[in-house]
């Protein structure tokens, strides 16, 4: 297995691990994004997030998608992973743990004073993978989303 930063030319496959990733998460049918939308998201003038896939003998395995954020109490940046994604037959083959290690490798590089990822509440082996690596749950924090129409409302009341 090898980790690799995607090119152009593996948009294709990261946006069909993203339909896998959904459904598995029970929500196929929030994936809204276009190929060309992922495309100009990850290769674009202004490029929202850097993505990387493992690679082996069999075919691609699994994927991360990532980007900066910032931490205003510290004043640095740190990496957010959006997803990672490792194809059913490959769990329990590294590959996971070889995705977290690049971007730990990533982070530590770039400067980035930490790595944060979200998992949901039920997915066990995910929260156990993360425990195992030694990162920490952030239990007293509740994640929020303002979308949809309750942003288009809020936004109205500013204008």
């Amino acid at each position: 297995m090898i980790i690799r930063p995607i090119t152009p030319a593996d948009v294709p496959s990261i946006h069909d691990f993203i339909v896998q990733l959904a459904a598995f998460e029970k929500e196929p049918h929030m994936v809204k994004m276009s190929l060309p939308q992922l495309q100009d998201s990850l290769f674009g003038p202004q490029p929202r997030a850097q993505a990387i896939i493992v690679d082996s003998d069999e075919g691609e395995l699994g994927f991360a998608i990532y980007s900066q954020n910032f931490d205003v109490w510290t004043g640095q940046p740190f990496l957010q992973i959006d997803d990672v994604f490792v194809n059913q037959s490959a769990q329990g083959l590294g590959a996971g743990h070889m995705i977290l290690q690049y971007l730990a490798n990533f982070a530590v590089v770039h400067g980035y004073e930490r790595v944060e990822a979200s998992v949901l509440d039920w997915n066990r082996p995910a929260r156990k993978f993360y425990d195992s690596i030694g990162a920490e749950s952030l239990a007293t924090w509740t994640k929020y989303r303002l979308s949809g129409d309750s942003l288009r409302a809020l936004a109205a009341k500013g204008t």
